[in-house]
């Protein structure tokens, strides 16, 4: 019974962590993108590794103010939204796939390359950058807090309180914006946007415009993460992230405002809570060990997610808050 209860309450602090956090904020702009756009973006891990580069090399390698840092990566966020939408937004939307995808691996090898690392670290990354904002808690960093049986040090709590916040402003603007003229015109282009075309509308610019709005939520998610880990390697956002973030968008509701917030907080519940109940289950003898190894729980932690996320797709494709209409449409 005791496994039991610490395989929720581990479950439920990695559903308020950090690392749920960034993938809420990567599913966000993914929805953004996909959800209410229609565009196929499958390197969202990309922005993610500018956010969370720009705060560290700034910091780390130039000297500046962590904010500083966190608007650096968000500029290069933008900047690299540009660069993808330039020469896909205008063709079908597997290019954009295609394109964004390959962005997101090239980046990777890249960013730990040889020649890259006297900026980007290398393979070893760079650390020691969230000292500033870790400083800023109004607690102490190293006290012990005990909230619905999780517990958490001071530099976490702030770091969960801050990264919700900035989800709870994320979430706030896109849903203004969906329910803004921006936001009908962006939903018209997902559903047809030869008709938009046809109106008048420059299906072109406002494809680009949400292609940067999600990649700058995207690197808020990627700046979190950093600041969570207080190190960042190219090798942490690899595009099985942005996957894990398709995940979370399709288990809460594309399309939806809340649903990738709650998409993402269940995702990480659900493997953290698979995590400990198999190794529960492992450690007791209740599985035994010549069936179930501590080292096989990670790979069948994911086979019994992917198992559930198929049976989610066979009978409600459109996640828990979506509407079917939503996800029949193709995306452009």
């Amino acid at each position: 019974m005791s496994d039991f209860i610490n395989a929720i309450t581990g479950g439920l602090q990695a559903a308020l962590g950090y690392q749920a956090i960034f993938f809420i904020l990567l599913a966000v702009g993914l929805n953004v993108h996909f959800g209410y756009t229609g565009l196929l973006n499958f390197g969202q891990a990309a922005f993610g590794l500018m956010g969370a580069f720009g705060i560290a090399v700034g910091v780390v390698k130039w000297g500046l103010p962590f904010w500083v840092g966190i608007l650096l990566g968000l500029a290069a966020a933008v900047v690299l939204a540009v660069l993808l939408g330039i020469p896909t937004l205008r063709l079908r939307a597997d290019y954009l796939a295609i394109v964004t995808i390959a962005t997101a691996e090239i980046l990777r090898l890249v960013f730990r390359s040889v020649w890259a690392t006297p900026v980007t670290g290398g393979t070893r990354g760079l650390s020691g950058f969230n000292a500033g904002f870790v400083a800023l808690a109004p607690w102490g960093e190293s006290r012990q807090y005990d909230i619905l049986g999780t517990r958490w040090s001071g530099a976490q709590l702030w770091l969960a309180l801050v990264g919700w916040i900035v989800v709870l402003l994320c979430t706030l603007l896109v849903w203004s914006l969906m329910r803004s003229p921006w936001g009908r015109v962006v939903k018209a282009i997902r559903e047809d946007e030869d008709a938009a075309r046809s109106l008048g509308k420059n299906v072109y610019a406002y494809k680009m415009q949400s292609l940067v709005l999600g990649g700058v939520i995207g690197a808020l998610g990627g700046t979190i993460y950093a600041l969570g880990l207080g190190s960042v390697n190219p090798d942490q956002y690899q595009n099985a992230n942005t996957f894990l973030a398709y995940t979370a968008l399709i288990l809460g509701g594309a399309a939806r405002t809340w649903g990738p917030v709650v998409g993402g907080a269940l995702l990480l519940f659900v493997i953290q809570f698979a995590d400990s109940g198999l190794r529960a289950l492992s450690s007791n003898g209740i599985i035994p060990e010549s069936l179930l190894s501590s080292t096989d729980v990670a790979q069948l932690r994911f086979v019994l997610i992917g198992v559930g996320l198929m049976a989610l797709l066979v009978f409600r494709p459109q996640g828990i808050f979506g509407d079917r209409r939503e996800v029949m449409l193709d995306a452009r």
